[in-house]
């Protein structure tokens, strides 16, 4: 099948609506963003794409913090709103019924309703174009004890997260395989060996 050559663009897809908190103990705001993604392993670190002109880029500046929620679909009508209006005149926890929590040594809040937080720090802000890049350490995983079973495993896939593709919100859900299927030996189901006759 053919493919046709457009200008180069942002299609890459999908990629996650991540509510980001921030704050500095007195005020604070969420906005949703889907430019950030893991940039390394050890240490690990992450980043968030920001447009200078929001309201929580001088927040981010100034305390060199956020925290990265991970958007349920529980959360997304809150996570669209976040995207939407902003925090110079709403107050986004108030409005969408969103509850602060606060972890040691941030003074910015985490969403207590979201599933998964990631504490951030920032090391670097590097000027892009439209955006500037916040490169941060993540400093910290907040895990909400529902989606942790017995053994102390993560079951993520529990939370029924969403992704963001050009406009439109889907939900995740089926899984498909497992990281490294595609190399893992099939089981025939018959006995090959000599038998010990």
């Amino acid at each position: 099948m053919s493919k046709q050559k457009w200008e180069g663009g942002t299609l890459l897809a999908p990629v996650p609506p991540v509510m980001v908190s921030c704050g500095d103990g007195e005020k604070s705001n969420i906005l949703t963003i889907a430019w950030t993604g893991i940039v390394n392993s050890t240490p690990p670190k992450t980043y968030i794409s920001v447009r200078p002109q929001r309201y929580s880029y001088e927040i981010i500046r100034r305390t060199r913090e956020f925290m990265i929620n991970l958007t349920s679909h529980q959360l997304l009508r809150a996570a669209d709103y976040c995207g939407i209006f902003t925090g110079a005149k709403v107050d986004k926890f108030s409005k969408c019924g969103l509850t602060k929590e606060f972890a040691e040594s941030f003074a910015c809040p985490m969403i207590a309703e979201s599933p998964l937080s990631l504490a951030c720090r920032v090391t670097d802000i590097i000027p892009m174009g439209s955006h500037d890049m916040f490169l941060a350490d993540i400093e910290a995983v907040f895990v909400r004890e529902d989606l942790i079973d017995e053994a102390g495993k993560m079951r993520l896939g529990k939370a029924g997260l969403v992704a963001y593709s050009h406009g439109e919100y889907f939900a995740l859900g089926k899984r498909l395989g497992k990281f490294g299927f595609s190399a893992k030996k099939k089981r025939s189901g018959k006995n090959t060996g000599s038998g010990g006759k």
